[in-house]
């Protein structure tokens, strides 16, 4: 079951979580058997090997339990850490097993025994989720949850120092349905004036798929962001012709212009590098000068990236690429993830 995004938490009868940023995750455990399966039903177990043990020993001995592999690295939850465990090689898998433990936070009880819980109320399924792993101890967590609307809000703001995505809101009546989007989620939102540095096509071809932002760090380098990719087609087919002018022609230089050196990628990841989670995909790019400057609202910052793709606001013919920086960005208060999974 999913979320649809929503601008404010919203109040009435609603169990409020926080809304944890790593990977979605269903626990099936039938006696010594432990499988754990992806959002898209891809077998993820093995990549975890580490948390097999700890579920077998604290789930109850048949359940179906859903909730979020996360890994926590200096009080924060770390999501780079977490794409670094999809790996081909057991043996690198097993390695950072030991040096990036991973956690396993449950949020929802599907199935008891022989017991189809998926047709009882949220409500229900909480205090029965509560039942069987209100003792749980880590790696294995019990997520937080409150049904006073100011507190879930105090949520919002505070966990976000912990690198949690904000909050969802689940209907306390709400039975669960697979694939439906009828919880909500409540997220960041803030603004910030990147340079425009180039484009990739849309994969049908023949309009702009998304533009290619970029931050001017410390040392003056051009640091490659996110994308922003929200558009109709309309638009995308507009700026096809809009950006011409700014295509940087042969010969003529571009801060990204190594980026098919895969070391460079190590150093700044660059855009149109392969990874375990694009390979097949073209992430080649058409270069511009970088001499726009757009407005986008992104949610939060994963390192020295947007999390996740940015949506355009408007053109800043105002603002000079060069004033476009990191020290624009919010920085949240920070607050001991410790404290959240307690």
């Amino acid at each position: 079951m999913l979320a649809k995004s929503v601008k404010d938490v919203p109040e009435g009868d609603y169990l409020y979580e926080p809304k944890w940023d790593g990977f979605r995750a269903i626990i099936f455990r039938d006696g010594d058997d432990v499988e754990i399966g992806s959002r898209n039903e891809r077998p993820m177990t093995r990549y975890f090997p580490e948390l097999v043990e700890s579920l077998r020993e604290q789930l109850p001995e048949r359940c179906v339990v859903d909730g979020e592999i996360v890994i926590v690295t200096d009080d924060r939850l770390d999501f780079e850490a977490l794409l670094q465990r999809i790996h081909p090689a057991d043996s690198r898998v097993r390695l950072l097993a030991r040096e990036t433990p991973a956690s396993f936070v449950a949020f929802d009880l599907l199935a008891l025994g022989d017991e189809d819980l998926t047709r009882l109320p949220m409500a229900e399924r909480r205090a029965r989720l509560e039942e069987v792993l209100g003792g749980a101890r880590g790696p294995v967590h019990l997520t937080q949850v409150t049904r006073d609307t100011a507190l879930a809000r105090e949520w919002l703001d505070l966990f976000e120092g912990a690198g949690l995505d904000g909050v969802v809101s689940k209907p306390l009546d709400l039975t669960y349905q697979p694939g439906k989007r009828l919880m909500l989620k409540t997220k960041h939102e803030r603004t910030a004036d990147c340079v425009l540095a180039g484009f990739r096509w849309h994969k049908s071809g023949g309009v702009v798929g998304s533009l290619l932002l970029g931050l001017y760090n410390g040392e003056g380098r051009l640091q490659h962001v996110g994308v922003a990719s929200s558009f109709t087609m309309k638009r995308r087919q507009e700026l096809v012709a809009e950006l011409e002018p700014l295509v940087v022609a042969e010969g003529e230089e571009h801060p990204w212009a190594e980026w098919a050196d895969a070391s460079a990628h190590e150093k700044d990841r660059l855009p149109g590098a392969q990874s375990r989670w694009s390979a097949g995909k073209d992430l080649s790019f058409v270069p511009l000068r970088p001499e726009r400057v757009l407005e986008v609202a992104y949610d939060h910052m994963e390192g020295t990236r947007f999390r996740h793709s940015a949506q355009f606001r408007r053109w800043r013919p105002d603002r000079d690429p060069r004033s476009c920086t990191y020290d624009q960005l919010e920085e949240p208060m920070k607050f001991d993830l410790a404290d959240v999974l307690r």
